[in-house]
């Protein structure tokens, strides 16, 4: 039988056998990405973050592992909870802190369950409930997953579902003609004109690699990120030795947009590189300029997808106001396991709630598809879900 380990540093683990467990096509499960975010200052303790990655070990073998933190507060996940917080301080009883395997501050479906096979997954979620019942704790939650793992989970993992909104090309398009040729006259219309607008603006773009940016354009991208979450009053988790650990050791995953303008960079994008998908996470301007967001963000990386063969491109959660620049609704889903069973059922039922309402979000959402096969979205001033 294998043993379980909890590791409180991924530098526990040889890079080759966490690597090992999957497949390489998410660069958020990636040991370098992974490892960089604790070596480089990104998870700092007054936030929450503990890294207690599980791993099942046959002798010196890792046969299965989960990236996990032990949480003291919801920072950074993206699958909200504070309700169930607030509910448990109610009766007296302390929610945090708790177990969450998931990638800090990226919601984006991935692999989470990392193992050889079917049986060996199983037996890594038998580990996490026995480990979160060994250490007292109130839950252990499981953000992001993909849909193949979904058939891992006992009925004693509550599930949730959310929408986020993807660009697919599933119909072949060959490059950014193709794909306006299959929107609404209406659509192709205004994608065309916001387009315009940045060109006449004078704006240009580079699309670089890790490998081919230079420590000046590291520097701008990652003044954008600070800005943009200046502008928001966040504090910015992501430090710039984390982004040079990046170009260093992902060259090829790390892929920058940046917008000049006059000689210098106005704003970027900063995005990685998965084995057929693009993710983007962070974009930041230093001058508002129209139609300058959709493009550094939206356009330039479908331009990128269809450039290099990849079939999807995931900007980020929410945004309604991306459904007619061609990104569709589509599920994400996270797990839950509740160590109280009376908390638990009545959280069963709450999440059958909270799907139903989703999935009637999601069925107004594809009534709006913005491609011709599909009525014209029109107004696009849904009702919104209540998070």
């Amino acid at each position: 039988m294998p043993t379980a380990r909890l590791h409180a540093s991924l530098e526990e683990i040889p890079a080759a056998a966490w690597d090992g467990l999957h497949d390489g096509g998410n660069p958020f499960v990636a040991h370098a990405f992974l490892s960089g975010l604790e070596r480089h200052g990104c998870l700092r303790a007054d936030w929450g973050w503990a890294p207690r990655h599980l791993g099942l070990w046959e002798g010196d073998a890792l046969v299965a592992a989960a990236p996990g933190y032990l949480k003291e507060n919801s920072h950074g996940e993206f699958v909200f909870d504070h309700a169930w917080a607030h509910a448990y301080a109610r009766h007296g009883r302390e929610y945090f802190p708790k177990w969450l395997c998931a990638v800090p501050y990226s919601p984006v479906t991935g692999p989470r369950l990392l193992a050889r096979d079917g049986a060996t997954r199983r037996a890594l979620l038998g580990a996490i409930l026995a480990s979160t019942r060994a250490g007292g704790l109130s839950s252990a939650h499981v953000n992001f997953h993909t849909a193949a793992e979904d058939t891992a989970f006992g009925e004693d993992w509550l599930q949730r579902i959310d929408v986020q909104y993807h660009w697919r090309n599933d119909a072949g398009w060959r490059d950014f003609g193709d794909f306006l040729a299959a929107l609404s006259h209406k659509r192709r219309k205004n994608i065309r004109q916001e387009r315009a607008r940045v060109a006449r603006a004078g704006v240009t773009f580079r699309v670089l690699h890790g490998d081919e940016a230079g420590p000046e354009d590291l520097a701008a991208i990652h003044g954008f990120y600070l800005q943009t979450f200046a502008e928001y009053g966040n504090s910015p988790a992501l430090t710039f030795d984390f982004l040079r650990h990046l170009a260093a050791t992902m060259p090829r995953a790390l892929v920058l947009v940046l917008a000049d303008l006059d000689g210098g960079p106005v704003a970027g994008a900063l995005c990685l590189r998965g084995g057929d998908a693009l993710y983007g996470r962070y974009w930041g301007a230093a001058h508002a300029i129209p139609g300058l967001h959709f493009e550094t963000c939206y356009y330039q990386g479908i331009e990128y997808c269809l450039r290099h063969g990849l079939r999807r491109f995931e900007p980020g959660a929410q945004g309604e106001h991306k459904i007619p620049r061609g990104f569709l609704p589509t599920f994400v889903r996270s797990r839950h396991w509740i160590a109280d069973p009376a908390f638990a059922e009545a959280l069963r039922r709450w999440c059958a709630e909270e799907a139903a309402s989703v999935r009637g979000y999601k069925a107004v959402l594809d009534g709006h598809a913005p491609f011709k096969a599909e009525a014209d979205p029109g107004n696009l001033a849904v009702v919104r879900r209540d998070p």
